[in-house]
């Protein structure tokens, strides 16, 4: 599936910012389940410059610097992207039960490291707590294979939690979502991930985008106008994959799959929680208050439609 993405982003200041610099995570990587066409990054006011690098995670940070007064910054970030799905991985390859893999994972003197270790440790979004674990443990019963026991707390999660959306932000925390019953994707994912690694299991957070307007007979996803979030937890059985061992589970939908849960996703950062894979941050000089509007349309590249205006794609969020 070849998809047309559109991010804008468009802060307006009540009071002057004198001087900024901004990073983001705008651009989707390459990876086994998707190949970036094309991107472009525009900013209004302009930048002398954009630079790029690749982060610890590997994926693509834009930075710049605005030192002119301003009163409003719009970015806005173009994609199209290819997508696929992988077949499965050989079966015998993920019948590893959850206690092993939790095995593999504990400190051992003189043992190999494993760069996805650092996915078992807590994060700030993602805290280790008792909470977590005792939410989990009705579904890792012991032995368990590790995929099975995972689908089935993503599956546990998109049932027992009521989707509503603007009754947190991503200061609310995952102890407070999961105590309530209720958020956003960013939260089911952080709750996902806090089982997952309060267990001693290696998860991580993925940040990217959902079909806007999924094809007919298809039920519209939720979170798909706007950024959008899930989880993924490391099947090391799997690893010679091309997935490189991750499943991916979106709890807000019930999807799930080998790389990403489907052809109608598009990833762009993932990281230990929302704060290493976060759209766009900075820090400015002035600018004390702002409103914010987030536009987010991804639709199959054939029914873009190029003269559609921000304000009609701000409409749909």
């Amino acid at each position: 599936m070849k998809l047309s993405i559109l991010h804008d982003t468009i802060y307006t200041y009540t009071t002057t910012v004198e001087s900024a610099q901004h990073a983001a995570h705008l651009q989707p990587i390459d990876v086994a389940t998707q190949t970036v066409a094309s991107f472009a990054l525009t900013i209004d006011p302009a930048p002398p410059a954009v630079h790029t690098h690749t982060d610890a995670f590997g994926n693509t940070m834009s930075h710049w610097a605005l030192h002119q007064a301003h009163h409003h910054l719009h970015v806005r970030a173009s994609s199209q992207v290819q997508t696929l799905v992988l077949p499965p991985p050989a079966a015998d390859s993920t019948t590893a039960s959850w206690d092993s893999v939790r095995e593999q994972f504990r400190y051992h003197a003189g043992q190999d490291t494993d760069l996805n270790s650092r996915f078992v440790f807590a994060s700030h979004h993602a805290p280790l707590d008792e909470a977590f674990t005792h939410y989990a443990r009705s579904v890792f019963t012991p032995e368990r294979p590790l995929v099975d026991a995972a689908t089935a707390l993503m599956q546990r999660i998109h049932a027992d939690f009521t989707y509503a959306s603007q009754s947190t932000d991503i200061h609310t925390p995952a102890l407070q979502a999961l105590h309530e019953r209720r958020g956003v994707c960013q939260d089911f994912a952080h709750i996902l991930i806090a089982c997952l690694r309060s267990l001693g299991l290696p998860a991580l957070y993925v940040s990217g985008y959902l079909l806007t307007h999924p094809p007919e007979g298809h039920k519209r996803l939720l979170g798909s106008d706007a950024s959008h979030a899930w989880a993924a937890v490391y099947v090391p059985g799997a690893k010679t994959h091309a997935s490189g061992g991750w499943l991916h589970l979106d709890p807000t939908n019930n999807r799930w799959g080998w790389g990403s849960p489907g052809e109608d996703y598009v990833l762009v950062a993932q990281g230990r929680d929302f704060a290493d894979v976060s759209p766009l941050r900075g820090m400015l000089q002035g600018g004390a208050t702002h409103t914010l509007q987030v536009g987010v349309t991804v639709e199959p590249l054939e029914q873009t439609d190029p003269e559609e205006s921000t304000d009609e794609r701000l409409q749909k969020t």
